[in-house]
């Protein structure tokens, strides 16, 4: 979701947890800088996505590290408040009051004696670290001025090509050609399935994105809410990449009109396919793996496993995971260590190699206790670790080369006006409509309930214009959704067509089946 339209359609929990961070922040965003903590460790303050596994990982490997590259100790505080798209919303509420009460110059610069109370921003998608690159428009004085969040590092050209090769894959660039965010691993986004639960229903393992719009899963699917989570709306929108406008709205439809319920967060999703509540859920990569390995019996391998994660074929969107030092972070020059660390060997390795603590023979590198599952982003070390890999995939050999269409900024909003907030409408639409179409109703019939079920709204332009929701009027509709009030008014207005065509399916659909009784 975007930055403006995020604001004006955002779930009441996020905008609650915008104002939460606004206040606790505001003594810190006023606090001098501190380098140490109590005990006199240097300790960087990070605000991360990343589950409990990786942060203890890299925050035991990362002291150790900097004890032996600098001889002198250092710590990591990770500071977790929700998902990527939370993060960023309390983030921005930190830093436009920052501005405002001066404590940012409008140049960026920060006063003097001011600090702000994160160093780095580790974890999310490269559309995140774009909106943190891209900051937070003020007024100061009589202008509105555009401030980053992000801070650049300067790494130079020849460190960055050791580190990277060619800074591409797929369709995406690996770190910020201007230095703001730096790719530490990749992901990619695809299906977890539960087998038994779908043996049980008869239902083979789904292998394309189009396979969950089937009505075969009506109440076996899982999806998370595009509006709270920054991984789930980059899986919608590589759905919308791959099948263009009509296709790919059409799956999205057809998937919300199938699930179970959105999830807030990605993690409840693979919990839930584990406990059998729901056959397949659509997952980040290394959530999917690492939940299939969970749950393998002693002694078995991953074939034994009642779980999979299943990536569509020739539809694999890879985003690197990248990581931004924040604008008058406490300690720049311990984050730039902590970057650096990340994309050597050692940092590398804690993403995809066996827990060391499981070998009978330590080979010094990997995690210690914890199997991460993740792909890391270094060309590299795919050629000199890759037989030690737990999983044998290499993401620059499967990534998707489809471009994007510049369509993610609309994903939340119509995912919520369509389906999240008239599911109840939806599904019950969807299901008459299923049940005239298997009943034996003419083809025609049928069309005419589909025309109606995955019709796009009409948008009416505030000079009172009315265009259809397509796209061809894409640009100008997304720029009348970046004002607040106005996305309000039209998240009712949209929310309320779809749930008038619901019904008529419905209507329809019922006078059908009465007419043949």
């Amino acid at each position: 979701m975007t930055t403006t339209a995020a604001r004006g359609s955002a779930p009441l929990s996020i905008l609650l947890a915008v104002v939460l961070a606004t206040l606790i922040a505001i003594p810190f965003v006023l606090r001098p800088a501190s380098a140490t903590t109590a005990t006199g460790t240097p300790t960087l303050i990070i605000i991360s996505p990343h589950n409990e596994q990786i942060r203890l990982e890299f925050a035991g490997a990362f002291k150790a590290w900097h004890q032996r590259e600098y001889g002198e100790p250092a710590a990591i505080d990770f500071r977790r408040p929700g998902g990527t798209s939370e993060i960023r919303a309390q983030l921005m509420a930190i830093y436009e009051s920052a501005a405002k009460r001066g404590n940012i110059l409008p140049d960026g610069a920060m006063a003097e004696g001011i600090t702000m109370p994160y160093d780095l921003c580790f974890g999310g998608g490269t559309y995140e670290h774009g909106l943190l690159k891209r900051g937070v428009t003020v007024p100061i004085g009589d202008e509105n001025v555009r401030i980053p969040i992000s801070a650049p590092i300067e790494f130079d050209q020849a460190t960055l090509d050791d580190w990277y090769g060619e800074n591409r894959i797929g369709v995406s660039t690996l770190y910020d050609p201007d230095r703001y965010w730096f790719g530490l691993a990749t992901s990619s986004f695809g299906v977890l399935c539960n087998l038994d639960a779908l043996a049980r229903q008869g239902i083979e393992i789904p292998q394309r994105w189009s396979d969950l719009a089937d009505p075969d899963f009506m109440g076996l699917l899982a999806l998370g809410d595009p509006r709270q989570s920054g991984s789930v709306a980059t899986t919608y929108e590589s759905i919308l990449n791959n099948y263009g406008w009509d296709e790919g709205w059409r799956i999205l439809r057809a998937m919300g009109a199938n699930t179970r319920y959105f999830a807030a967060e990605s993690k409840k999703i693979v919990l839930d396919v584990s406990h059998g509540d729901a056959a397949v859920g659509v997952s980040i990569d290394f959530y999917g793996r690492y939940q299939a390995q969970a749950v393998i019996p002693p002694g078995g391998s991953a074939a034994d496993s009642r779980l999979r994660f299943v990536e569509p074929a020739s539809m694999v969107f890879v985003d690197p995971d990248p990581i931004s030092l924040l604008r008058g972070a406490p300690h720049p020059e311990l984050a730039r260590r902590f970057v650096e660390f990340c994309l050597s060997d050692e940092g590398q390795a804690l993403w995809q190699l066996p827990a060391r603590s499981k070998l009978a023979q330590d080979p010094g590198i990997g995690p210690e206790q914890y199997e991460l599952r993740r792909m890391p982003i270094r060309r590299e070390f795919y050629a000199k670790y890759r037989d030690r890999f737990i999983d044998d995939i290499n993401p620059f050999e499967i990534a998707s080369e489809a471009p994007s269409r510049g369509w993610r900024s609309m994903i939340g909003p119509i995912m919520g006006a369509a389906i999240i907030d008239v599911h109840e409408e939806q599904r019950r639409a969807w299901k008459a409509m299923t049940r005239a179409r298997e009943s034996g109703a003419s083809p025609g019939v049928v069309a005419g309930l589909e025309e109606l079920f995955f019709a796009m709204p009409t948008h009416v332009k505030a000079d009172g214009e009315a265009v259809p929701f397509d796209e061809a009027h894409y640009g100008e509709i997304r720029q009348e959704w970046r004002d607040r009030d106005r996305a309000a008014e039209l998240s009712i207005d949209y929310a309320n067509q779809f749930r008038r065509n619901y019904r008529e399916v419905i209507r329809r659909a019922g006078e059908m089946a009465g007419s043949r009784d």
